[in-house]
Formats: structure tokens, C-alpha cells, sequence
């Protein structure tokens, strides 16, 4: 990566725009503080541009990411006028498995005991990261329909492994759980039930983590495991599954935590660029009315700015997301009479304060 960092701004639909603009005043604000070179590129890659054009990203448009960028920060996709979300496929998975983002990462970090739904449960219980495999499984769209719209339909859809996807997500989490100094890491499967596929993260599971001696290691079918995030998420610190594995348990995760609007993600390749988005989706009935709350686009780009590199950056905005959540200097969502707007601006100031 250069000295100048270059982010492909793509704030999508529905709340999607508010609160990518909500984020990206903040990040501008704090880059330019600590004289950080950062160029913002916006892409109107979205609903109106599919409708417009039928389009999601245009030709030459991954490639321009891949050779010119260090990182996408993206908002949300999903309009109802486009029921079968065809351009969130396109532009969404379009940028996972065209620029091969293979680790999914979603932070479980419970800011404030009173959002957690479980009894007894503190930041100090909540606090654990699932590593998605991002670019296999059922996501990638092998399968038909045979019979279509008769009695004898048959829908098949194609999960499918490889021993390289299934290795490489498992030694990052391993590696990061080293790097990080967290104890364990935990592989959730369904070995009992899918015999192939689980078979190969068992037997890649336990090669890798031969490896890596000084961490401990758990395993669960993927049922058990989602009743006993709830039952004692204490126990857990690095979660490593598949891909509709690890998208559901994720956003159970998110429950933990107060709901997605407190929720972001990132999608990497080490070394190569990243896309980071706030896992809420585009809440279309509430867009444009300036009540969607922008603490996960905040939380995103704190993780961008840690991948980038800007650690103090994005420590300031940790720390100040904790605190306009205790002074009430919120969204309603969150207890607050604040708009998306104002909410921004009050984070916003609070970053520069610690900067």
C-alpha cells in the first residue's frame, strides 16, 4: 500500500447513503486531523444504477478496484423494486468472489450490558469473533430447477468445498488468534449430518491447529454451537466455519449485541483489498427519514482504519462509540431522540477529541 490509501466509497441503497455519509464525515474528519492522505472515490453502484442500466458494476470495474484501491467502504444493498435482489448478487458477492475475499470477519463485542437479551451477561462475557469462509458453500450458485412451476419441481442447489478454501480460513483465524492472543479457537461444522464436506473441515481442522500448539481448541455441530452462544458465550473467543454457517451464526451474534445496527464486517485477503460493510441491511422503509442509526458504519471503519494501518484512528472511535451510547447521544433504536445526522456529528466530535 502507498502513503496515499485510496477508499472506493459505495453507499448502496435505502439507509445505505445516510449512514455511509454519517461514517465518512467522521473518517474524513479524523484522517484529516492526523494528516493521514486518504482519497474518497464514490461508485454509484446500486439500485438506480441497475435500473438505469442493467448494471451492478460495470465492465472493468473489479479490476479497477483490485490494481487502484486498498479497501471498499460500503454501505447497503436492497430496493424493493428489484424483488430477487439480482444487483446485490451481482455487486455484493459480484466484489467477494470476483476479487477472492475469502475471510469474512464479524466482531461480537458487546459495548453495553444493557443491549444484551441474556441475563448476567457483560462485555467481559460478549466478546468473540466468527471467521466466515466467504467465497464457497451453497453461495456458489451451482444448482437449478428442473420442473419448473409444476407439481414435480425439484430445486438443487450445490454445497461446494475445496480443501484450499477450507485451509486457508482456518489457518487465518488460527493466525490471528495467535497474533491477537486469544486462547481458542472453535470449529462449528455439521460433520454428524454432511458427511463429505464436514469430513473435510474436520480432518483440515485438526492439521491445521497441530500447528499451533499454545491454543486450545473446541469443536460443536453448528446446532449445538448457536444454543450454546446463548447458553455461556463466555466460552468462545475465535469461531471458524463455513460460509451459511458462519452468515447465520454471525447475525446470532449480533443479537448478543443489541441487533445489527451495532454490527459491521469486513471481507479480506490479506495483503490484497478489503471491503468493509455495517451488516444491517437497507431498511428501505425507513430511508430518507434520517432515523437509521450509523454506529455500525462507524464500527466499519473503525475496522478499516485498523486494517489500514490507522490503529489510533480507530481506537478513537471504539472508545467514542462507547460513549455517545452511555450519554444517550443516540438513535431511538438505542434509547436516544437523535437522527441519523446528529448522531453522526456527535460521534464525530468525540473522535477529534481524542485525536
Amino acid at each position: 500500500m502507498t502513503d496515499l490509501k485510496r477508499i472506493a466509497v459505495v453507499p448502496g441503497d435505502g439507509i445505505g447513503p445516510e449512514v455511509i455519509d454519517a461514517g465518512l464525515a467522521m473518517l474524513k474528519a479524523a484522517t484529516e486531523k492526523r494528516g493521514r492522505a486518504f482519497e474518497w472515490v464514490h461508485k454509484d453502484w446500486g439500485a438506480e444504477k441497475w435500473l438505469r442500466e442493467g448494471v451492478g458494476i460495470p465492465e472493468g470495474g473489479l479490476k479497477d478496484l483490485e490494481e487502484n484501491y486498498d479497501a471498499v467502504y460500503f454501505g447497503a444493498l436492497g430496493d424493493p423494486r428489484i424483488p430477487d435482489m439480482a444487483h446485490g448478487r451481482e455487486i455484493l458477492l459480484g466484489m467477494r468472489f470476483g476479487l477472492d475475499l475469502f475471510v469474512n470477519m464479524r466482531p461480537v463485542e458487546l459495548v453495553a450490558a444493557e443491549f444484551c437479551p441474556l441475563k448476567n451477561k457483560g462485555p467481559d462475557e460478549v466478546n468473540f469473533i466468527v471467521f466466515r469462509e466467504n467465497t464457497e458453500d451453497l453461495y456458489v450458485s451451482v444448482g437449478g430447477n428442473f420442473k419448473k412451476n409444476t407439481p414435480d419441481e425439484v430445486a438443487v442447489d450445490e454445497s461446494v468445498h475445496t480443501r484450499k478454501g477450507v485451509e486457508r480460513i482456518i489457518r487465518y483465524a488460527f493466525e490471528f488468534a495467535k497474533s491477537q492472543g486469544r486462547r481458542k479457537v472453535t470449529l462449528g461444522d455439521k460433520s454428524n449430518a454432511v458427511r463429505f464436506g464436514g469430513s473435510l473441515w474436520q480432518r483440515t481442522f485438526k492439521a491445521v491447529a497441530a500447528e499451533y500448539p499454545n491454543i486450545d481448541t473446541d469443536h460443536f455441530f453448528v446446532d449445538v454451537l448457536a444454543m450454546e452462544l446463548v447458553r455461556r458465550p463466555e466460552h468462545f473467543d475465535v469461531i471458524v466455519t463455513g460460509n451459511l454457517f458462519g452468515d447465520i451464526l454471525s447475525d446470532l451474534g449480533a443479537g448478543l449485541v443489541g441487533g445489527l445496527g451495532l454490527a459491521a464486517s469486513g471481507n479480506l485477503h490479506p495483503g490484497k483489498i478489503a471491503l468493509f460493510e455495517p451488516v444491517h441491511g437497507s431498511a428501505p422503509d425507513i430511508a430518507g427519514e434520517d432515523k437509521a442509526n450509523p454506529i455500525a458504519a462507524a464500527l466499519t471503519g473503525a475496522m478499516m482504519m485498523t486494517y489500514l494501518g490507522e490503529n489510533d484512528i480507530a481506537q478513537a472511535i471504539q472508545e467514542s462509540v462507547q460513549e455517545v451510547i452511555a450519554a444517550r447521544e443516540v438513535t431511538s433504536d438505542l434509547g436516544g431522540a437523535l437522527g441519523t445526522k446528529a448522531a453522526g456529528e456527535a460521534l464525530t466530535q468525540r473522535v477529534l477529541g481524542k485525536l
